[in-house]
């Protein structure tokens, strides 16, 4: 079942949130298996947040330990992601 991933990145920044997305997206093994969709912003109380459909929880768990290298040599502090089920997801 597909899931929705949010993550609050307290102190969070574009500038970090862009390295990373920058790394992540060159990775050999990008775009990762079960990825649907991203969105990213600050969250309005100085930090930054991040949204993304996957297919599954499996998929996403697969992805997050490809990309905690990147995540730890960037700097991004320890995040617990919020998981949940999702009944539809609607892309263009």
């Amino acid at each position: 079942m597909a899931v929705i991933v949010t993550i609050a990145i307290p102190g969070g920044t574009q500038e970090l949130y862009e390295r990373t997305t920058e790394r992540i997206t060159g990775a050999d093994w990008w775009p990762a298996k079960g990825f649907l969709a991203h969105a990213a912003g600050p969250d309005g109380s100085g930090g930054w947040r991040v949204v993304d459909f996957w297919e599954s929880e499996t998929d996403f768990m697969a992805f997050a330990e490809k990309a905690r290298p990147i995540f730890q040599e960037e700097g991004t502090p320890q995040i617990a992601p919020r998981i949940e089920e999702v009944v539809n997801v609607i892309t263009r």
